[in-house]
């Protein structure tokens, strides 16, 4: 499969290559300033620098010689709110060359799982106040797939903490509630979130328009 990857050099960008060129498939992996350390130095992956905010006809090109768009983009610290334009210019090249777009989505709008109805963004201290600008843009990108009907869309939220950690090689799917585990510890690592990325890539036909993952207790 030929894969159009945007973020590639983030942490769930350098996960999903590394995932995606272990199952041998062909990467294209879009980067303001693209490096060769890692996966993106194999040979299934060709590094591109690209300001996707302002190359559109080179993204629409890009797209018709793809099959698939993951979308692992993180505006910089301080930028949070170029999210939703981010995600946009994503959409709109999976409309230009008629292919699904995987989005990378926030956890800020899913459900506690102690049944208070409250969501990560909404309950009361539950979010630091540093992480509060890119949930809150998360949200906003949140309501924009919501919108969109000229692009075919799956997103993918993170439980309450991505982060640095083992490749467990399995993981529990949801909706729209925090997966937690026996402890009430709702996780995942990047190299989790990628392989389930992935996983989504590879699918036919995906069940929820939105889906979440975590370690859980599978």
């Amino acid at each position: 499969m030929d894969i159009l990857l945007f973020g590639a050099t983030g942490d769930v960008g350098r996960a999903t290559a590394q995932q995606a060129i272990e199952r041998g498939h062909r990467v294209t992996a879009i980067a303001r300033n693209p490096d060769l350390r890692g996966p993106l130095g194999d040979q299934l992956v060709t590094p591109l620098a690209l300001d996707v905010l302002t190359s559109a006809e080179q993204l629409t090109d890009l797209a018709r010689r793809h099959q698939i768009i993951i979308s692992a983009l993180r505006p910089i610290a301080g930028q949070d709110a170029l999210l939703v334009a981010l995600t946009q210019a994503v959409l709109r090249a999976a409309e230009a060359g008629n292919i699904t777009a995987l989005i990378t989505g926030g956890a800020a709008l899913l459900k506690l799982a102690d049944g208070s109805g409250e969501t990560v963004l909404s309950a009361p201290g539950f979010l630091p106040d540093a992480v509060r600008p890119i949930a809150e843009a998360c949200a906003a990108q949140d309501h924009l797939l919501e919108s969109t009907s000229y692009a075919d869309w799956t997103c993918l939220r993170p439980p309450a903490m991505l982060q640095e950690g083992e490749r467990r090689d399995r993981y529990e799917w949801g909706t729209d509630t925090l997966v937690t585990d026996a402890d009430g510890l709702s996780q995942i690592s990047f190299a989790d979130f990628g392989g389930a990325l992935m996983d989504l890539a590879e699918q036919q036909n995906r069940p929820e328009k939105r889906l979440t993952v975590a370690w859980g207790n599978a």
